[in-house]
């Protein structure tokens, strides 16, 4: 695997072009420094290395010295020496270092003029200087040698500009430091005007309270010039970039290890390398990292050592009083070793008085580094303090000191009642964890059913429920099946009744339709419907919604009405709204007021009930019903009120939260705003599995827009195949995707070859009834036409059959599609648009096309699909354009250009602009394409048209009477006037530019 500073640099554009700024200086004459801050690994040298590159392209001379740590035993000058060392090697420079003999002795490591003892007002010891100044070096033999090494310099910067770059100066010897501070002084305080600029660098996490470097910094940072640069962490993106370059020669890396790579390394280049190179090898924190870290501990007190082994046994932040009560110093030990600790930048102190570790990694290598008895010791102690004291921890956190102390009985009640606080709270996730943790204690603990105040299945029951919340429907379907198992056929009836209706709701959600009508068949089997009961109650509310998804409409309606019944007489308001909805929904938008009266109704009953799950089902219908009725204002209105109200209920992640997450991303993108659905798509970088498809939606925006991210997260959709079944949104956004570029590309056989593969999934899954291969197929007909156009235009017969056919074909799948949903209920506004797009479509893959046609899909579009009415309208100019329609053609171009121009859509733009140029019409805010005859002789007009239908030189002399020999001469003079390497590429320049 490469190491990741040998890669591009990835991130710190920022510091880079401030870095950069200051060679810019230089050149310019001026000189300045940069003292550039940052912690081990964080990126300093790599930075350091693309600023030396970039310089040496511009020009710019660049010297480098490196400071070592060599402990007590000190090198004096060593980075100088060691930036010196080329010049010396240099034949260009060379002469220029024997005219200062005193040099000489510095590079062999003897300088010529001796260094004595540390003066009393040596100024790493002294007192703090005034605002500006900078005391002198004191003369103690040492001022010729920093004359030389200053003058040295100069001359070299005499030639060209000169950076000068020193590394790890947390490291450097005094001498060095004395020359640095003598160096800075000569060239800031406007005694000289040198183009140098001087970048060093330094750990700022290893300077502690008396480092011998703070007092220097503190003076250079007050000199004119001088810039003190920080590297904060790299942001979790440009980590997960830097992660898969790197992994990229190894055959890449699942997308689970970026993401545990980037959240352990917080944002440290050197520790993501280390942790991929460890996750490739199997390791759990590799032992080079381990040992670098541990470095830093061992050089603290053993009362500091043992301090941190506390603090990183307790947690990563953790209270002062409970490292006092479990360490074995008295207070006043502790304290001091508290303070050494920070002072060494090992902890650092929060906001709220906390300490916390300066890095995770930090707390790990101490972790492990322990030995096991000593952690289980500490953990119990952390776990006896914490019951102790309820106030000064978490139930989370006595949950996993009980665990690792061995306390099973006391890490299942503690983790209940973290399950619980989680629940309180809104945190399903974090519920969901604390009871998967009781569920793996269970058999360990005698009176489990006791603590937990419910048998395991109860349990398993509401461990679904969380993972559900959270948006793990397949961890939500795995528990209820265990819960089944539990019960076995002989459990009881209500008991199993439930867990088959909740089975049926969450195979429901994973397209899992027949599986689910057989469980909720099952749970109706269990009760009896007299007298009315809860259960019965839920089961026919479930059964009703199974039946209509399996079209069995008239069923449905017997078990809602059963429902909506017994739901009533016994209050269940949850019950009644969610049976409400699924009637609501099969009406679909036929009587919209209606409709919409009673989804408000069910919302308000639902909301009544606190079941936050039917509340979120009712607001994303709300918004469905809107936006199948073309109304998409009113589609965004709900689904951000609902998105609202998940976040309030702590279940922005649940099912149909995500559905409302969708709608928001879909309703921008379609209302014209692209900007927000993009980062409404891109809001949360880790998502539940089953709401990938909401970052897939980004694709529609980032395809629209031509934008180069499109491959890299169609990428990432395309990994996730094995979802696919069970995931019909994300299959549909990825290969809606698929189809858009291949069609931009001109790739018609992928376009055809992806509309077809989707269909026949469509059908595998939905049946019949499957209106999304409508756009699909729309889509990809369209390139087959243009393929077919291709073909018509060079004369090539027999391709131009192969595309008209399978365009034909094609066209039945979604005709076919159509007719099955009509069947059912009449098609949404959108679709009626994509069924016209489509015969549009065809009309130009027979070569007819109509600007009626597309006339008719313009306005289908204006109910408010804002890119794809400004696509059409391309279209409509184009037929215009071939029916002599020149006014409504420069109409219908000018209204589009606005809306790819305002989108930022720059494939339609650049293709509205191109037929703009070839029809020679006029664009507010672009130069109006030239005349053939402004560029070209009216020989040469006539030669290009014969050229553009594939003449050769022989049929252009005799369609034109001229000889073959006349006609290769104009045809030279052709390609010269375009710069054109070939008859082909002067053909595609004068059609771009509007001369065919």
């Amino acid at each position: 695997m490469p190491r990741w500073d040998e890669g591009p640099l990835v991130g710190r554009a920022d510091e880079l072009a401030r870095l950069m700024a200051h060679v810019d200086r230089a050149v310019d004459g001026r000189p300045s420094a940069v003292l550039v801050a940052g912690d081990a690994g964080v990126g300093k040298t790599r930075l350091l290395d693309e600023l030396s590159r970039r310089s040496a392209e511009r020009g710019v001379r660049v010297l480098s010295g490196h400071c070592v740590d060599l402990g007590d035993v000190g090198l004096p000058y060593l980075p100088f020496v060691d930036l010196l060392r080329p010049v010396a090697a240099d034949p260009e420079l060379s002469p220029v270092l024997a005219g200062h003999p005193v040099l000489a002795g510095l590079l062999t490591g003897r300088p010529g003029a001796p260094v004595t003892g540390t003066p009393d007002d040596d100024p790493d010891r002294g007192s703090p200087l005034g605002r500006g100044a900078l005391r002198p070096p004191t003369d103690d033999g040492r001022l010729q040698l920093f004359e030389a090494v200053a003058a040295l310099l100069a001359e070299v910067a005499a030639g060209r500009p000169l950076l000068v770059v020193l590394e790890d100066l947390h490291w450097a010897d005094r001498s060095s430091r004395d020359l640095l501070r003598y160096l800075l002084a000569r060239l800031l305080a406007r005694l000289v005007d040198e183009p140098i600029t001087v970048v060093v660098s330094y750990r700022a996490d290893d300077l502690h309270r008396r480092h011998p470097l703070r007092p220097l910094l503190a003076e250079l940072v007050r000199l004119p010039g001088v810039e003190r640069l920080t590297l904060e962490p790299l942001p979790d993106a440009d980590v997960g970039a830097l992660v898969r370059g790197l992994a990229a020669t190894s055959g890449g890396v699942a997308e689970g290890t970026v993401e545990d790579v980037v959240a352990r390394a917080e944002g440290n280049a050197f520790y993501a390398e280390e942790l991929l190179a460890a996750g490739l090898a199997g390791e759990v924190l590799p032992m080079g990292l381990t040992d670098v870290l541990l470095a830093r501990v061992e050089q603290l007190s053993q009362e500091a050592q043992q301090v941190l082994r506390v603090a990183a046994v307790a947690g990563r932040q953790v209270r002062h009083e409970l490292v006092s009560a479990v360490s074995w110093q008295s207070p006043e030990e502790t304290e001091r070793a508290l303070g050494e600790a920070v002072h060494h930048h090992l902890l650092v102190v929060s906001d709220d008085g906390r300490y916390r570790f300066r890095h995770a990694l930090l707390r790990e290598a101490v972790l492990a580094d322990l030995l096991p008895g000593e952690r289980v010791r500490l953990h119990a102690e952390v776990a006896a303090h914490l019951t102790r004291h309820p106030t000064a921890g978490t139930a989370a956190e006595r949950a996993h000191h009980a665990r690792e102390s061995n306390d099973l009985p006391g890490a299942l009640s503690a983790s209940l009642e973290a399950a619980a606080a989680a629940r309180r709270v809104g945190a399903p996730a974090e519920q969901l964890q604390h009871l998967e943790a009781v569920l793996a204690l269970w058999a360990a603990v005698p009176d489990a059913a006791e603590r937990a105040g419910r048998e395991q299945w109860a349990l398993l029951l509401d461990t679904a429920a969380a993972a559900r919340a959270g948006g793990e429907l397949h961890r939500a379907v795995a528990l209820l099946r265990s819960a089944q198992r539990l019960l076995g056929p002989d459990g009881d009836p209500e008991a199993r009744a439930r867990v088959h209706y909740t089975l049926a709701q969450g195979l429901t959600r994973i397209e899992e339709t027949a599986e689910a009508l057989r469980e909720a068949e099952r749970a109706m089997q269990l009760v009896p419907a007299e007298p009315p009961s809860v259960v019965r109650t839920w089961a026919a509310a479930t059964h009703a919604r199974t039946l209509y998804a399996a079209g069995r409409i008239a069923e449905g309606d017997a078990a809602a009405d059963e429902a909506l019944a017994a739901a009533d007489a016994l209050g269940l308001d949850g019950a009644w709204a969610d049976t409400a909805v699924s009637l609501a929904r099969v009406e679909g938008t036929g009587d919209l007021p209606t409709v919409r009266a009673r989804l408000h109704e069910a919302r308000l009953r639902a909301e009544r009930s606190g079941d936050a799950d039917v509340e979120s089902r009712a607001w994303f219908s709300l918004a469905i019903v809107a936006y199948e009725a073309g109304q998409v204002g009113e589609t965004l209105e709900h689904a951000r009120a609902g998105l609202a109200r998940a976040r309030e209920l702590g279940v922005e992640w649940s099912f149909y939260a995500a559905e409302l997450r969708h709608l928001e991303v879909v309703a921008r993108y379609v209302g014209g705003d692209w900007d927000g659905s993009l980062a409404a798509a891109d809001e949360l970088a880790r998502v539940p599995d089953m709401a990938a498809h909401v970052r897939a939606d980004g694709l529609l925006v980032l395809v629209g827009r031509g934008d180069p991210a499109a491959h890299e997260r169609l990428a990432w959709a395309q990994g996730l195949t094995t979802r696919w079944d069970a995931h019909v949104l994300l299959m549909l956004a990825t290969v809606s995707a698929e189809i858009e570029l291949a069609a931009a590309a001109g790739n018609a056989r992928t376009a055809a070859d992806r509309a077809r593969w989707a269909d026949a999934r469509l059908q595998a899954l939905w049946g019949e009834d499957r209106p999304a291969t409508v756009r699909l197929v729309a889509t990809a007909v369209g390139a087959v036409a243009d393929a077919a156009a291709a073909a018509r235009g060079s004369g090539d017969q027999e391709a131009l059959a192969g595309w008209v056919a399978e365009g034909e074909a094609l066209a039945e799948l979604a005709r076919t599609a159509a007719r099955a949903h009509a069947a059912i209920g009449e098609l949404g506004v959108e679709a009626q648009a994509w069924c016209a797009r489509l015969e549009a479509e065809l009309g130009r893959l027979r070569g007819s096309g109509s600007p009626e046609a597309w006339q008719q899909v313009v306005e289908l579009f204006g109910y408010g699909h804002v890119f794809e009415q400004a696509r059409s309208r391309f279209r409509l100019a184009q037929a215009l354009l071939a029916a002599d329609d020149r006014p409504g053609a420069a109409a219908e171009l000018t209204a589009a250009h606005e809306v790819a121009v305002r989108l930022g859509a720059v494939p339609l733009r650049t293709a509205i602009e191109a037929l703009a140029r070839r029809g020679r019409l006029a664009l507010p805010g672009l130069p109006r394409a030239a005349e053939a005859s402004a560029v070209l002789t009216p020989r040469e007009v006539e030669v290009l048209a014969l050229m553009a239908q594939g003449r050769t030189n022989r049929q252009i002399g005799a369609e034109l009477f001229i000889s073959e020999k006349t006609a290769s001469v104009h045809v030279s003079n052709i390609l010269a006037k375009f710069g054109a390497s070939g008859r082909t590429e002067a053909v595609a320049l004068a059609a771009a530019r509007g001369l065919l």
